[in-house]
């Protein structure tokens, strides 16, 4: 069998399947699809795989200085051509 091409690529893929796995379990004991009770060790693992794999969405605030609104400065620089291709 030839080796992968891209074991990183299947590597973020897995990693992404297996949190949604995850995600699954705690929306079905959420809206009570199983009948099956989730432990408070099997909560507490599935918080800390869930933290390691899927990022948290935490608020951030973009402020300038002292606390004003953000200034973007834009730059356009001009580079001379020549019009027969010499410089």
């Amino acid at each position: 069998m030839a080796a992968r091409l891209n074991k990183r690529h299947q590597d973020f893929v897995r990693d992404k399947i297996q949190a949604s796995q995850l995600i699954n379990v705690l929306q079905n004991h959420a809206l009570g699809l199983t009948e099956q009770e989730l432990s408070p060790t099997r909560l507490k693992a599935i918080e800390i795989l869930l933290r390691k794999s899927v990022p948290d969405l935490s608020q951030v605030a973009h402020t300038g200085e002292e606390g004003g609104p953000v200034e973007t400065i834009t730059r356009i620089a001009l580079v001379a051509m020549s019009v027969n291709g010499k410089d």
